[in-house]
């Protein structure tokens, strides 16, 4: 069963188009949605919640369409770069506020994280660290027995310690609820500790998609200097970055980017 499927999506902008024909995600893992900035992935999850309307296509979140379907929405959470909490706001009154908008809130869960990341809730939002308050949207986010959590670069400004104590709390979590997550990053660390799945987006559109550990197997990426390329060696990259210098490109043939360049460090 999938959590997320997405069909013939588009959504167009003056400069830049969103087109995505089909896409699956599995119902009980996590998947990482990466590619470079302006690729389209914040386009992408901001659909999937509802906050823009595709000019055409369809979407079905846990079975269900997100606009039509008010009880879909307490079963999805959402963790991203920015918060939307009042600065001048104190935890308490915001979990007091927010709480009472979930049926299934679980206020023992709640507490228990927040005694576990020891998080003062008398004080305001805008006094905590970033970590802290990483935390604490994680800790609102998960309170709700959410079936969905979809993440977009949550954990970009954090230190790795707080970085693995999030990602950690998000997979016991997990284990317990059976929760999906739809997780954009840029930071590859975090996507070879907890991802299951990989979706890659660029230019607007999905490059590839599957098993991490078979796209890792089977993909290398290649840095070096231009003069290493020709027009017929660049049908072979899936994806392809130019520069003064160099390039750098994607190629789903291991063994073929070992033959084409043979002097060159693959990653």
């Amino acid at each position: 069963m999938n959590s997320i499927e997405i069909r013939n999506l588009q959504k167009n902008y003056k400069n830049f188009s969103l087109t995505i024909d089909n896409l699956e995600i599995p119902e009980g893992y996590i998947t990482g949605f990466i590619g470079p900035n302006g690729s389209g992935k914040t386009t992408t999850i901001k659909s999937l919640l509802g906050m823009i309307k595709p000019d055409s296509g369809e979407i079905k979140i846990l079975n269900s369409h997100i606009n039509k379907d008010t009880k879909t929405k307490e079963n999805i959470a959402y963790v991203g770069d920015e918060s939307g909490f009042l600065e001048e706001s104190k935890l308490v009154n915001l979990h007091k506020i927010i709480s009472k908008f979930y049926s299934n809130w679980d206020e023992e869960l709640y507490k228990k994280y927040i005694n576990k990341f020891k998080i003062d809730e008398s004080k305001k939002y805008k006094d905590l660290s970033k970590g802290q308050k990483k935390q604490f949207e994680l800790i609102m986010a998960l309170s709700h027995h959410p079936k969905l959590l979809i993440m977009d670069e949550p954990t970009s400004s954090l230190d790795p310690i707080i970085r693995n104590e999030f990602l950690d709390l998000m997979q016991d979590h997990m284990e317990m609820d059976n929760m999906t997550v739809f997780y954009s990053t840029h930071i590859t660390t975090d996507l070879d500790k907890s991802a299951d799945y990989i979706v890659m987006i660029y230019n607007g559109k999905i490059l590839l998609k599957g098993e991490k550990d078979e796209i890792l197997d089977n993909h290398t990426l290649v840095k070096s200097k231009k003069d290493l390329i020709d027009n017929s060696i660049k049908n072979e990259f899936i994806s392809l970055k130019e520069y003064a210098f160099g390039f750098e490109g994607l190629i789903s043939d291991r063994k073929k980017a070992y033959e084409l360049f043979e002097s060159v460090k693959l990653i």
